[in-house]
Formats: structure tokens, C-alpha cells, sequence
């Protein structure tokens, strides 16, 4: 069995290990040395960059002025799935590319993070046949996507029409009065956004790219950056020989020309008690859009997200955005319209919201309607952005941005690998379905959950909850702060756990966090 020590000494855990050691002995290096690509940026997006861009040799700094996941890529639906909304608006390559990646992350990259979810759309009263059976055909629709991307039936199963019966075993909270049965269908489901880019992260740093946290861009330039460490308020330069501009929503703050129209994103947060115990997710109509749908996810610790809107976010953008009443009540307004008992307010353990970093192409369109393609754009002086897109499709936009940076600099650089490119953690299903570790663990760390349940040799109090009621293990909190660079309790808490989705949660588990930290770390 591994102990805390053993686990430093490990090679691969070595590697790929962040935390406050490491990053204070990079940042004490970058100023001397020029870098191949800057990245901007630690979310899926920065966070895919500096992987692409150091699997293929390239020496690579990533930085970001907060934390990882800090941004838009916390706040998902924490799906990954096959693009069949965007068939609807005959954006057939976004929906093939979506497809694609959705099938290398369940294949290759991220298997222990990425799961089959089932999805029954409810045939309530509220539902015409014509639409029932348009429905229906998009179904099968995406099936051909998924046998398009190649991704087999084992991985994701075809769609087919439910009675009534099924229906309601799937979704005990459905009005059963009038119910029709259900259409099932599949898609990708993750364990948590969060942790694929810490994954992300880490296994760019085993390949040596220097992953730093809590490092702002005041100014971006071709050839590097003016850089403040946060931490300390020291101001230094990088250089670099290409730079990335992957900073989502805060992008076009730091290069002239990119204009960006925010579209927030809002979920609930409810206790899976609320809904009786629902066992797959759902797809609500929303009256008078033909292809939009609220979505209601098991989470499986106990929590359901509901969402999501899609609303224009003006003025300034804030570090953390925050639901509106309105939004609130559209969601609940749509959940209850299928319901036996409907959500009410105050049954809310919580709710979020993120903004999606769309493209303004000067149309005046409502967001909704604004495509989801990705775009690289690059600045008279060679700084290359990227934007829009979707967390699904990270992978593609990261091997894009390199691309354009590699072409536009002039960097040697090999083509991508990332597709088949397993993350930190990653393995075979029977390989993770056979480890001797707590089933938790094993779903949000893969191959590396062992590690985990061996933090509790030295101290068994780290395989308990990390207060009453919490799903969440001592040895999470530890293992991030030794492996995940976390460097405060909101790290932990917000962003390497998701305890701070519902204040109450996050209030209990404060205390053992902040008394943690000094305990867990080492240098």
C-alpha cells in the first residue's frame, strides 16, 4: 500500500503532480527562459492547449488568473454529448465534430470520467404526436452520428419509444395522468467539469508544460506577457515564440478586435429526494422553441441539476456570474409543467450559472441562435484566440489553436496526438470496475483511486466524509492539495470538489478544509 511519501516518489505521480512547491520553483524559473506557446487560460479549452501543444514537444507556460476550471468550463451541464441540437439548425458539422470528440473522451481519453447517461424525453400531454414523432427521427439522427464517429453500442446504446410503465420507473416524478410513455436515448454524462480539466491540467505537466495558477495577463503582445502573481503582486515578464489567448469570456479584454456576445447559462441545484429517486435524465420541451429542451441530471451524490437558459449577459463580466430571478422561475415554470408535484423554491439546495463565450458576428441574433462553432482569430501581432465552441469539443478547438500558432510563428511542430491521448487516470472499464478502492473514488479519479484510499494508511479520518451528510472524503482534499495544485479552500471546495454548489454544504465542510491544508501540504 502507498503512502503519502511513496506516492511523491512515484515517476508518474511526480510528473504530473501540482501543487504549491512546484509551482512556486517554475515560477521562479519563467522569467529566464523563452517558452515555444503561452497559453492564457486554465480552462478545458487553456487547459486541452497546453496538453496539445506539450504532447508535441513544445515547450509550453499556462496561466491563469485564478484558479483551474475557475471560469466558464465549472458551470456546464456536465455533458458531453453528440451534437444532435445543432442537426435541428442543419449545423451538420458541428453535430459530426461534437460526435467525434464525444467518442474519443468515452474511448480514449476519458473513460473513467465520462459515463453512458440515459435520457427519456416524457410523451406528457404538452407533446403533440408530430412533435413526438420528430423527435423521434432526430433520435435516430444522432444514433447515426454516434455510427458515424464510430463509437460502438456497447458504449452508447440506440434510442426506442417507452410505455408509460417505463417511463415512470425511470422518472417516478412525472405526472402520470395523460403520459404517453417516453423516447430513450443516450449520451455522454461527466463525473464532474472541473476535474477533466484538472486531469487536462496535470497530465499537460507530466509532458512538462508549467501549469500556474493565480497568474494574471495584464498585457498580451505576439511575443509574450507582462504577468502578475497574484499571490505576491510581483509583476515579471514572459517571453514566448507563439502565444494563446484561451481566456473565455475575458478574451477580448486582452486583444484588440475580439468581440464577444456572453450568453449565461443557468442551472438549479435540487436534492435527488425531490424527484424519487430518478434514475436517468430528462429532456423537457420548452414551449415554442422546436429544438431547445430543459435538462434535468442525476448527478449521483445525491443532487440534480436542472437547466439550462440561454440569455444575453451585458455589461461587465463578472469573475463569478450569478442566476437571475427570472431565470430561476423559467426553469422551475418548465420542470413543473411535466411533474406530479412541482419544484418549489424553496426546495432549491442551490442554483449556478456560467457564460459561453460566443463569437459577436454583428447579427443582433439572440444567443440561442448563435452557432456553436469554435473560431481562431489572430491579431496583427500574432496572438492567436480562440472562442466560442463548447466544452464537448475541447479537444478540437485546443488542436486548432496550436495549428494556427505553429503556422502563423513558425513553430516545428508535429501534428496533434491528443485524440487517443489517455488522460491522467484514465483506463479500460474492466480495469476500473476491478480496483480495490471505494466506488466514489474510482468514478471521479479512474486508475488512481487506490492512491487516494492509501492517504488513509497514516490517517484512517481521511476516508470519512468531510462533514455529516457529504459525500465527499478527507483523502479528496488531501490528494488535491499534494496532486491538484489547489491552493485555498475555495480550490477545494469550488472547484476540486463541487461541496460550494449549495452554501449550506459548503459552510460545514469549510472548517475541515482550511484544517487540512497546512496538514496536507508538503514540500
Amino acid at each position: 500500500m502507498n503512502t503519502p511519501e511513496s506516492d511523491a516518489r512515484n515517476p508518474e505521480v511526480a510528473r504530473t503532480s501540482l501543487n504549491a512547491a512546484r509551482r512556486e520553483r517554475e515560477l521562479a524559473a519563467l522569467p529566464d527562459e523563452v517558452v515555444d506557446v503561452l497559453v492564457v487560460g486554465l480552462g478545458a479549452t487553456g487547459a486541452g492547449t497546453a496538453l496539445d501543444a506539450a504532447s508535441r514537444g513544445l515547450s509550453v507556460a499556462a496561466i491563469d488568473a485564478h484558479d483551474l476550471a475557475f471560469g466558464t468550463s465549472r458551470w456546464s451541464s456536465k455533458l458531453i454529448h453528440g451534437g444532435l441540437r445543432y442537426l435541428a439548425s442543419a449545423q451538420v458539422d458541428v453535430a459530426h465534430e461534437s460526435a467525434v470528440e464525444r467518442g474519443a473522451l468515452m474511448r480514449h481519453t476519458a473513460p473513467h470520467l465520462v459515463r453512458a447517461l440515459p435520457f427519456v424525453m416524457p410523451l406528457t400531454p404538452l407533446v403533440s404526436r408530430s412533435r413526438a414523432l420528430a423527435v423521434g427521427a432526430a433520435l435516430h439522427a444522432g444514433d447515426a452520428l454516434r455510427l458515424a464517429a464510430r463509437t460502438p453500442r456497447s458504449v452508447l446504446p440506440g434510442p426506442r419509444r417507452l410505455s408509460a410503465v417505463e417511463t415512470l420507473r425511470l422518472a417516478p416524478a412525472l405526472r402520470s395522468y395523460g403520459l404517453r410513455g417516453g423516447l430513450l436515448s443516450w449520451d455522454g454524462q461527466l463525473a464532474d467539469d472541473a476535474r477533466l480539466v484538472t486531469a487536462l491540467a496535470r497530465t499537460a505537466a507530466g509532458y512538462g508544460a508549467r501549469i500556474l495558477t493565480r497568474c494574471r495577463a495584464v498585457t498580451l503582445a505576439g511575443d509574450g506577457a507582462l504577468v502578475r502573481d497574484e499571490l505576491t503582486g510581483r509583476e515579471f515578464t514572459v517571453r514566448a515564440r507563439s502565444v494563446v489567448n484561451a481566456a473565455g469570456v475575458w478574451a477580448g479584454g486582452l486583444v484588440d478586435g475580439v468581440r464577444l456576445t456572453p450568453s449565461r447559462g443557468t442551472h438549479l441545484v435540487i436534492g435527488a429526494e425531490t424527484l424519487r429517486g430518478l434514475s436517468a435524465g430528462m429532456q423537457i420541451p420548452v414551449p415554442g422553441a422546436a429544438s431547445r429542451y430543459l435538462l434535468v441530471l442525476p448527478q449521483g451524490d445525491g443532487r440534480v441539476y436542472v437547466g439550462l437558459t440561454d440569455e444575453p449577459a451585458e455589461g461587465p463580466i463578472p469573475d463569478v456570474p450569478e442566476p437571475t430571478t427570472g431565470e430561476i422561475g423559467f426553469l422551475l415554470d418548465i420542470l413543473g409543467s411535466a411533474l406530479d408535484v412541482p419544484v418549489r423554491r424553496s426546495d432549491l439546495l442551490g442554483a449556478f450559472a456560467g457564460l459561453r463565450p460566443l463569437l459577436d458576428l454583428g447579427h443582433g441574433r439572440d444567443t440561442a441562435d448563435i452557432s456553436r462553432r469554435h473560431a481562431v482569430l489572430t491579431s496583427r501581432d500574432g496572438v492567436v484566440t480562440i472562442v466560442g465552441g463548447k466544452l464537448t469539443t475541447y479537444r478540437r478547438m485546443a488542436q486548432d489553436a496550436v495549428d494556427a500558432a505553429a503556422r502563423v510563428r513558425g513553430l516545428d511542430a508535429p501534428p496533434s496526438r491528443t485524440a487517443r491521448l489517455p488522460l491522467v487516470g484514465a483506463a479500460p472499464r474492466d480495469r476500473l470496475d476491478a480496483l480495490d478502492a471505494p466506488s466514489r473514488l474510482v468514478q471521479r479519479y479512474g486508475a488512481e483511486a487506490p492512491r487516494l484510499a492509501a492517504l488513509a494508511k497514516r490517517d484512517p479520518a481521511l476516508l470519512e466524509p468531510v462533514a455529516p451528510g457529504l459525500p465527499v472524503l478527507g483523502a479528496e482534499l488531501a490528494w488535491a492539495v499534494r496532486h491538484e495544485g489547489a491552493l485555498d479552500a475555495g480550490d477545494l471546495l469550488d472547484r476540486r470538489t463541487r461541496i460550494g454548489l449549495v452554501a449550506a454544504d459548503r459552510a460545514a465542510a469549510l472548517p475541515a478544509a482550511e484544517a487540512l491544508l497546512p496538514r496536507a501540504a508538503f514540500r
